[in-house]
């Protein structure tokens, strides 16, 4: 293509959303339809990327190169390949969602919130397009500054303690990041390029300690135990707008730099904190699902499940074979849609009743059949029900993790157990049960709130009953990454020879 694609996508809603600062903050139906436009258009401008890809290659493609920083060899840097063209379609998508929900729920500072919004799409599609390490980690600090404001500024009476505590942790581990980022760019031939980088060879001294310098990072960002903390804070406090980006998209970055970074450019460090990873993601997946059961508030409940899901990712993503990792790629997409889902319809029934104790409901299919029905699909995905989304993501995840040690598949198959008691038991107290005085006159979901949800519908049963519309894009990218992955170590062999098999 002629016109730089990737560069649209970054620049174009952060421009269109700093447009929004010349319209009197007086006209609020002006702004909110500016930024519904701006949203849409950028969603339409990523179809070109999915349309257009080639997916019989693994070289990444749209690409972009300018120099920047010459003297350190930084360079403006841009591409995408199979792994990271499907992320930038869910992250419009969740930005057009995240809108619509706030179209009457953000009623304070509505523009600062919306231009919030937009640089925020601008700086994620930012992080899943640069193939330019430096530009990769801008990119990944620009997010915060942005998620900050809109859980400290529109959140909930403790925003500030949850935002606080949301920054430090990302902090602390985006610092030790920048620490690995400068110990590879002196030991990697002076480039920040991430295609060169994965082709040097590294002691295996230096890439443990890259690995662990990453994993600070990206662990955070999951977020994997012990260190996933904030992300219930994170959660209850922020607007429900909030909430959908950091289930849908943000807490995918974490995931997405191990792919990007830990795999395939510290192989050797990989292959030896394989039984590290795949212990703590099990972990992740039983603790997540077990301390849902304990929880009163909805939003805590589903960041807590947020946990379990995303120790199922990690668990395919460290079994490191072909199964494993497609299946955890495509249950990271799996997860921003049905728990984006649940997050959208938290936020319209918390609009009517302003409260999100589990106990203050009951008997809604009564009054509210139409948003039952919805939250229904939304929960039976959760639960991985065949025909639904959520059930070949986990499935490929189990084949991949059985195929690379047995006993992590059995242990994360009880957290599917788990998650089908929590959900469904959720599912039964707001919608079953006795009917509370307070519920009686509840009004049902009107236009708006229905547009915001269909769209999660359907892609919870095409991705369900069509898998390979996505996995058509991982084939040969995943490929590619387990070669370099598997290929000939370069420092040694597994810290435990024979405990864990080759896939």
């Amino acid at each position: 293509m002629s016109i730089p694609l990737l560069s649209t996508l970054i620049f174009f809603p952060v421009l269109g959303g700093l447009s929004l600062l010349i319209v009197p903050r007086q006209q609020i139906a002006t702004i909110r339809l500016m930024a519904l436009l701006i949203s849409l258009i950028e969603f339409l401008l990523c179809l070109p990327a999915l349309l257009l890809f080639d997916k019989t290659t693994y070289l990444m493609q749209f690409q972009e190169h300018h120099p920047w920083i010459k003297a350190l060899n930084i360079n403006y840097a841009l591409g995408i390949d199979g792994i990271s063209v499907l992320f930038l379609l869910l992250t419009a998508l969740i930005i057009v969602l995240s809108i619509l929900v706030s179209w009457e729920s953000i009623t304070h500072k509505v523009q600062e919130f919306f231009v919030a919004l937009l640089v925020l799409e601008g700086a994620m599609m930012g992080v899943f397009c640069a193939t330019d390490f430096f530009l990769f980690y801008i990119f990944w600090e620009a997010m915060l500054i942005p998620m900050f404001l809109i859980i400290g500024v529109w959140g909930g009476p403790k925003r500030i303690y949850a935002t606080v505590k949301f920054f430090l942790y990302t902090l602390v581990g985006s610092l030790l990041m920048l620490v690995g980022i400068i110990l590879l760019y002196q030991n990697g031939g002076h480039t920040f390029d991430i295609l060169q980088l994965a082709g040097q060879p590294y002691s295996l001294k230096l890439q443990l300690i890259l690995f662990w310098a990453f994993f600070a990072a990206f662990a955070v960002k999951v977020p994997m135990w012990p260190v996933h903390t904030w992300l219930p804070d994170a959660h209850t406090e922020a607007p429900a707008a909030g909430s959908v980006i950091l289930a849908g998209v943000l807490i995918k970055m974490g995931a997405y730099g191990f792919l990007r970074f830990s795999l395939p450019i510290l192989p050797d460090a990989t292959q030896q904190m394989l039984l590290p990873m795949l212990i703590l993601s099990v972990i992740a997946i039983v603790y997540g699902a077990i301390i849902c059961l304990a929880q009163t508030d909805l939003k805590r409940l589903i960041a807590y499940s947020s946990v379990s899901h995303m120790g199922f990712v990690t668990l395919g993503l460290f079994a490191l074979n072909q199964r494993g990792l497609e299946g955890g790629i495509l249950q990271m997409i799996n997860h921003g849609v049905v728990t984006g889902a649940l997050f959208l319809a938290i936020g319209m029934i918390y609009e009517r009743t302003h409260t999100r104790e589990i106990v203050a409901y009951g008997g809604l299919a009564s009054t509210m059949p139409v948003f039952a029905g919805f939250f229904l699909l939304f929960t039976l995905a959760a639960v991985g029900l065949p025909g639904t989304n959520g059930f070949i993501g986990e499935f490929l995840i189990l084949l991949g993790g059985f195929e690379r040690l047995p006993w992590t598949a059995v242990i994360a198959a009880s957290g599917l157990i788990l998650g089908a008691w929590y959900m469904l038991w959720l599912y039964q107290r707001i919608f079953f049960n006795e009917i509370k005085e307070s519920m009686r006159g509840l009004v049902e979901l009107n236009l708006r709130e229905i547009l915001t949800l269909l769209p999660m519908v359907l892609l919870i049963f095409w991705i369900g009953l069509y898998p390979n519309a996505l996995l058509g894009f991982l084939h040969v990218s995943v490929g590619h990454l387990l070669d370099q992955v598997n290929g000939v170590g370069l420092a040694g062999t597994l810290l435990v020879p024979g405990l864990i098999p080759p896939p």
